[in-house]
């Protein structure tokens, strides 16, 4: 491997986290012996195609730094390519570095961690979730276009990038819970998860469950009325809320947590046992696991690692070994 290697900055993540862990990161890199090249972006789409053009260049790996708004950036460049992935998790969720147990808010730790394992050569192969819209367009179309969307991506010549594709790493949320993600992007004041908490009182406030269409494994269609449908990854969104606590990273499967219809009263009494993952066992939770799940139902918005993709339906699949994550 090339001791050339390229660090993927979000310098705004973790209210200005990632401005000031480049530098403990990068330090400990070239400590290491590594050649490092800082890559930014004027913006979102700016940034990806910056960080594809050093993966079509051959560098020895993208270390991504930042939360998990920038891992799902990085994730678009390296998925089903041999450039592996090195976490350095600054934001505020991190989830995707707690799914691995990585280090997390401390850059000098995970940047002598992802060192020490591109010398060792300790690197895991792990799925990842891959969407497309059902309806055939690329997620992220339009104006629930978030951060990983590159709307001039196209097909690669390996099968597992199609046009228009998005991969996720954790979770991806639809229901309730993005309802609350789409209230609380709207709100400008206040800032950091107080906003979402606001979000998520005004929409308790609005509550109702919706009816839902869903395809599992390309079996009979099933109608159900449900608060939210969460499909799996890794285990947790939120910054640790376990919402699909089973789910492993490397075992072909999407786990799906479908929370059903109930009252505002029970949704309040279930919603903490999330973050323990007690959730599950509920008689109003029902979970599967899935190669694949089409996903439908109106007006509600798709995210995937916290990012948009737009309004559903969506469908997604799990894509067996589909990056290479150093150090875990």
């Amino acid at each position: 491997m090339t001791s050339e290697i390229t660090l993927f900055v979000n310098p705004t993540a973790g209210r200005g986290r990632g401005a000031h862990a480049a530098q403990p990161a990068a330090s400990a890199l070239r400590d290491a012996g590594f050649s490092v090249r800082t890559v930014l972006g004027s913006d979102a789409p700016d940034a990806l195609r910056r960080a594809r053009e050093a993966v079509r260049g051959g560098t020895g790996a993208l270390i991504a730094v930042g939360g998990d708004g920038m891992i799902s950036l990085a994730l678009q460049a390296v998925a089903g390519t041999r450039t592996p992935l090195g976490v350095v998790a600054v934001g505020t969720g991190n989830d995707f570095a707690r799914g691995l147990r990585l280090p997390v808010r401390d850059p000098a730790a995970a940047g002598r961690s992802v060192a020490a394992a591109l010398k060792g050569g300790n690197i895991r192969e792990i799925d990842l979730g891959r969407v497309v819209r059902s309806d055939g367009s690329g997620p992220g179309d339009g104006a629930g276009q978030g951060n990983g969307a590159d709307p001039g991506d196209r097909a690669d010549d390996t099968g597992l990038r199609p046009a228009g594709a998005r991969w996720f790493g954790s979770v991806l949320a639809a229901g309730f819970d993005s309802r609350v993600n789409d209230r609380g992007n709207r709100m400008r004041r206040p800032a950091g998860r107080l906003k979402y908490d606001l979000a998520m009182v005004a929409e308790l406030a609005a509550f109702r469950p919706l009816p839902y269409r869903l395809v599992l494994d390309g079996g009979p269609a099933r109608e159900i009325e449900a608060t939210l449908v969460a499909v799996g990854n890794g285990p947790s969104y939120g910054g640790g809320m376990k919402i699909c606590a089973g789910a492993e990273l490397d075992d072909g499967l999407l786990d799906i947590t479908v929370v059903g219809a109930c009252s505002r009263a029970t949704l309040v009494r279930v919603f903490p046992k999330v973050y323990r993952g007690t959730h599950l066992s509920h008689p109003a939770v029902t979970s599967y696991r899935v190669r694949r799940i089409e996903l439908r139902a109106a007006g509600i918005t798709g995210y995937a690692d916290g990012e948009p993709l737009g309004p559903l339906p969506l469908t997604a699949e799990c894509v067996p070994r589909a990056v290479r994550v150093i150090g875990c």
